[in-house]
């Protein structure tokens, strides 16, 4: 398959510029194959797209990446956490966030709107990547990655890099029945009546989880607000799905 690596367009972090080897990127909407409402570059299958164009796209990565293989897990809007490697990795996978130790092996989830991070521990060299939706973050998705890190792989949360993709911001992250969806500690981040600030919402469940606030690098990029680079599932309902995602180089 042909493509253009210079149409692509992703956006890297700079908590992750000093780690060559830490392959990253949250991929725009541009570069890929899918049409209409979907273009081009629509990496979810959880969408009214063909699916073999999806399979196209996510072609089109794997190869920009230069990565035998990158994997996305059926997404659950839960905060089941799995661990790939070279036994399980051909499976299918219904999770919302992966981890490995695994060289050369791209991990990715899909979002538009929701939250996407990257994971890194330096230390045991683990990378991992999590989907983060309202659902997710009522669940907190993200001390479950920590504490998988920690029981299975002995990581100390202070060594942890977090990079945050662009995604709903407070401006457009409206829940009229946030009483009913939301938990009580999330309600003192309105910005406004009844709009939410989950930037600030994850950075505080990450520095409770022992995550040094200096390794926090949250993108700040509202989706919403962005649509001519990103899938925003509040703006235009039917729509794409970006993606974010790393792998260890060897």
């Amino acid at each position: 398959m042909e493509f253009d690596k210079a149409k692509l367009e992703w956006l890297e972090y700079e908590l992750l510029e000093h780690y060559p080897h830490v392959l990253h990127g949250t991929f725009s909407r541009h570069g890929g194959m899918s049409a209409g409402r979907f273009g081009t570059l629509n990496l979810g299958n959880a969408t009214a797209d063909h699916v073999e164009t999806v399979k196209a796209n996510r072609e089109v990565v794997r190869k920009a990446l230069g990565l035998p293989r990158l994997m996305f897990p059926h997404q659950q809007h839960g905060v089941i956490v799995h661990r790939v490697n070279g036994k399980n990795g051909d499976h299918p996978i219904h999770a919302d966030a992966l981890y490995t130790t695994e060289k050369n092996v791209g991990l990715g989830v899909t979002h538009a709107d929701c939250q996407a991070a990257i994971f890194y521990d330096p230390v045991h060299e683990a990378v991992a990547v999590a989907h983060a939706g309202w659902r997710g973050s009522a669940q907190n998705i993200y001390a479950r990655v920590v504490e998988t890190l920690q029981r299975e792989i002995g990581t100390q949360p202070h060594n942890l890099i977090v990079c945050i993709s662009p995604s709903l911001g407070p401006d457009h992250a409206e829940f009229k029945n946030y009483k009913q969806e939301l938990p009580k500690e999330f309600w003192d981040f309105q910005t406004k009546p009844l709009y939410f600030d989950f930037w600030a919402i994850s950075k505080m469940q990450l520095t409770k989880c022992g995550i040094l606030e200096k390794n926090i690098e949250i993108a700040g990029l509202c989706t919403t607000c962005n649509t001519n680079d990103y899938y925003s599932h509040r703006a235009d309902k039917d729509t794409g799905r970006n993606a974010t995602v790393v792998a260890l180089k060897s």
